[in-house]
């Protein structure tokens, strides 16, 4: 079947962008992700933060479906620890439902934030509760019954509909940002999502701490890993840098400063520039040439073979519509089993459905 390479959207707000005008690019670029013949379509949620204004991805992946007609739409990641577990398994049993099985459930423990606070989950439930919480969100979306005695969820048995059409339930994957949510999605046989923060050294790490957990639970390791990277293309490989070390500050700067500890507790930010100086130098950044050659290292050397995008950093909404153009027309075939893009929906259809030689990369930051 050769790599699958999806489109990762934050809904990333720009200095100077309204909330309508980044949404409407957000969902534009999903559709301009079909129509470049990517596979899926990843949306993040975030809340009280510039860093990403989706406070939702369930249901901005509900109408992205609505607008898309073949391929699958995920969330990367629903914030597992500011939701219910049923109240999420009942979305995304609906969503499977009524896209024909095109949606991917991306959970995450998220951090301590302030939606704890705002929205009544606690900073507990976030530092001990999100084994008890994945495991509820399972049996809700693989059991016609699901009630809850534990810690964080106590509560009588009740039925859950509507079922999922896919069976055993829509494909779950978890977020792991440290060993022991690797372990965790091991021991329970699903497969992770890693994010833009590790190299290609820091993902292979943690698959390994995933495989050495799988073999000590005595799990059959789940295929179906994820690995996000920024990507962006340009006809030399200093122009998509400097675009990128010019651009992304803009928004870090802002954004990151929005994850603010719910109770108090030091936190050293990130410094913008020198992290959008390093996101240049790990990740597919250049010609297309450039970049199929770093996105199949990445693969080669971590054994993930699904790809997810972030094509959003130059912060214009015309040029990261060009930027999956690109990506879609002169990368996508370049990569392992891939051949050219298949044909998309025209522009603006809102189709719907109810089924559905390169050069040598830097890898390691100097």
């Amino acid at each position: 079947m050769g790599m699958r390479v999806g489109v990762f959207l934050l809904a990333a707000r720009f200095p100077g962008q309204s909330d309508d005008e980044v949404l409407a690019a957000t969902v534009q670029a999903a559709v301009a992700a079909e129509r470049a013949g990517f596979d899926d379509v990843w949306l993040a949620e975030h809340h009280f933060m510039s860093y990403g204004i989706c406070p939702s991805a369930v249901t901005l992946a509900g109408y992205v479906l609505g607008q898309t007609r073949r391929v699958d739409v995920g969330t990367a990641v629903s914030v597992l620890s500011a939701w219910h577990p049923v109240a999420l398994a009942e979305q995304a049993a609906l969503l499977d439902q009524v896209s024909g099985g095109r949606f991917r459930l991306g959970v995450g423990r998220g951090g301590p934030w302030l939606e704890l606070e705002v929205l009544g989950t606690g900073l507990e439930r976030y530092e001990r509760g999100f084994a008890e919480g994945l495991d509820l969100l399972l049996a809700a979306l693989s059991r016609d019954r699901v009630g809850a005695a534990g810690e964080f969820f106590r509560f009588r048995e009740v039925p859950v509909v509507p079922r999922p059409r896919t069976r055993p339930h829509p494909p779950v994957v978890v977020a792991a940002t440290s060993a022991s949510t690797a372990e965790l999605a091991a021991a329970r046989g699903l497969p992770v999502l890693l994010g833009l923060h590790a190299d290609d050294e820091g993902k292979l790490d943690m698959m390994r701490h995933y495989a050495a957990a799988a073999a000590r639970y005595g799990t059959r390791p789940a295929a179906g890993h994820v690995a996000a990277v920024v990507v962006q293309v340009a006809d030399s490989r200093a122009e998509a840098r400097s675009l990128l070390r010019t651009q992304l500050p803009r928004w870090l700067g802002p954004g990151l400063a929005g994850y603010v500890p719910v109770d108090g507790r030091a936190r050293t930010p990130r410094d913008p520039d020198a992290y959008a100086g390093w996101l240049t130098t790990v990740h597919p950044v250049g010609t297309a040439a450039d970049c199929a050659e770093a996105m199949a290292a990445t693969s080669r050397r971590t054994g993930i073979d699904h790809l997810i995008c972030m094509v959003e950093g130059s912060g214009d909404p015309a040029a990261v519509r060009e930027n999956i153009a690109r990506l879609g027309a002169e990368v996508l075939p370049l990569l392992p089993g891939r051949g050219p893009a298949p044909p998309g929906p025209a522009a603006g259809t809102g189709a719907r459905s109810a089924g559905g030689s390169a050069q040598s990369w830097p890898h390691r930051s100097s």
